[in-house]
C-alpha cells in the first residue's frame, strides 16, 4: 500500500509546484483533500483493514495529508507575494516626479524699500522702532504740539474710534510721528531711530490711499543742528537713489512739531521724469529741527537737548525710484505686476553710498 501513497505525493506535489496561480492552487487542494479528493477516498478505505492493517496505513495516509497540506501552505505564500508585488507594480505611484513649474515668490516693493531704508540709516547707526496702528489722540496730535483747535488737524482728523475701557480719544495713526513721542519719552538722548510704518488718511486717488507706509526718523542729543540734518538726508538721498551727485534743496516750510521746518526738493526733469537731471525741483520730504514744545512735552529740556525729525511717504520714493505711476497698484495683488517689480528674497541689500561732499 505504500507505493500508491508517494505515487500520489510524487504526482500531488507536481501538480502543486506547477500551480500558477492561487485558483489553480485551491483547485488542487480540493482535488487532494477535499471530500472526493484522492488522499480522503484513502481514508475511506481503512473501514475495511484489519485493526493492524488499518493502525500502519492510516498513520501514512495522514502523514501524506500533512505533507501535501504543508506544501500547499508553502506555495500559497509563494503565489501571494508574488501576486502582491504585481499589484504594487501596477499601482506604484513615483511621488519623486518634479511637480508644476510656478513662478518663484519676490519681496514687494514697499518691503523691499524698508529693508533698504533699514540698512542705510542703519549703517548712519540708527536704530528701528515700531509701534501700535492706533494711537491715542495725546500721542498722535496733542504730544506734537497739534491741540484739538489747530488747524493742521484738517488733513489728518480721521478714523477715530471708540474703545471699550478707555476715556481717550483713539484714532488711527496718521503719522508714525507718535513712535518719535514713545521713544523720547522711554529712552533718554541721544536717540537716532527710524519709525517706518502704516499711516491713515481720508485720500484715495493715483498717488494718495486711505493706508499707506511713512518712514520717520528722530536725532536727539546735545548740540545737534541744521547741518546735521542736512549732511544726514542728502547722503540718504544720494544712497537710496543710487546718484552720488544728486543735487537737493531745502525749502522753508511748516509743520507743528518742528521750528523751523523745510521741504526738501532733489533735481528733477519734468519732461522725462529723470531723478537727477534737468533743472526742474521735485518734493522728496519734510523735516525740521524738533519744536522745544515737543521736546518739553516728553519730559527734555530744550535748553540742553536738540534734535532733527524727517518724514517721507515709502510708497512715493519707491514709486520715484522704480518708475511706478499708480499707487494703487501696490495693493491690487496683481502677480503680473509683482513678478515685475518685486525683487528675489536672495538678493541681499546693497548700501551705495553718496558723495559726502
Amino acid at each position: 500500500m505504500s507505493n500508491p501513497i508517494s505515487l500520489i505525493e510524487t504526482e500531488a506535489r507536481a501538480v502543486i509546484g506547477a500551480a500558477a496561480d492561487l485558483a489553480a492552487l485551491d483547485a488542487a487542494r480540493v482535488a487532494l483533500l477535499g471530500k472526493s479528493g484522492e488522499v480522503t477516498a484513502l481514508l475511506k478505505t481503512l473501514g475495511g483493514m484489519d485493526s493492524e492493517a488499518r493502525k500502519s496505513f492510516g498513520a501514512a495516509v495522514n502523514a501524506l495529508k500533512s505533507s501535501l497540506t504543508e506544501a500547499l501552505e508553502q506555495r500559497r505564500a509563494v503565489l501571494e507575494a508574488s501576486a502582491l508585488e504585481t499589484r504594487l507594480a501596477a499601482e506604484f505611484v513615483d511621488v519623486s516626479l518634479p511637480g508644476r513649474v510656478e513662478a518663484r515668490g519676490s519681496i514687494h516693493p514697499i518691503s523691499r524699500t524698508i529693508e533698504e531704508l533699514t540698512a542705510l540709516f542703519g549703517a548712519m547707526g540708527f536704530g528701528v522702532k515700531d509701534g501700535p496702528d492706533i494711537e491715542e489722540d495725546w500721542y498722535n496730535f496733542g504730544a506734537l504740539n497739534i491741540p484739538a483747535h489747530h488747524p493742521a488737524r484738517a488733513m489728518m482728523d480721521t478714523f477715530y474710534l471708540k474703545a471699550a475701557g478707555r476715556n481717550k480719544p483713539m484714532v488711527l495713526r496718521t503719522h508714525t510721528s507718535p513712535l518719535q513721542i514713545r521713544t523720547m519719552l522711554e529712552q533718554k538722548p541721544p536717540i537716532r531711530v527710524i519709525v517706518p510704518g502704516r499711516t491713515y488718511r481720508s485720500d484715495h486717488d493715483a498717488t494718495h490711499s486711505p493706508m499707506f507706509h511713512q518712514c520717520e526718523g528722530l536725532v536727539i542729543d546735545r548740540d545737534i543742528t541744521l547741518a546735521h540734518l542736512k549732511g544726514c538726508l542728502v547722503d540718504f538721498l544720494r544712497a537710496y537713489f543710487e546718484i552720488p551727485d544728486l543735487k537737493a534743496r531745502f525749502r522753508a516750510s511748516y509743520f507743528p512739531f518742528t521750528e523751523p521746518s523745510m521741504e526738501i526738493d532733489i533735481a528733477w526733469d519734468r519732461k522725462t521724469g529723470a531723478i537727477g537731471g534737468g533743472n526742474d525741483w521735485l518734493e522728496i520730504l519734510g523735516a525740521g529741527m524738533v519744536h522745544p514744545n515737543v521736546l518739553a512735552n516728553c519730559g527734555l529740556d530744550p535748553r540742553e537737548f536738540q534734535g532733527f525729525a524727517f518724514g517721507m511717504g515709502i510708497e512715493r520714493i519707491t514709486m520715484l525710484k522704480h518708475g511706478i505711476a499708480d499707487l494703487r497698484n501696490f495693493y491690487e495683488s496683481d502677480l503680473r505686476w509683482l513678478a515685475h517689480y518685486g525683487t528675489s528674497p536672495l538678493a541681499p541689500v546693497t548700501l551705495h553710498e553718496g558723495d559726502p561732499a
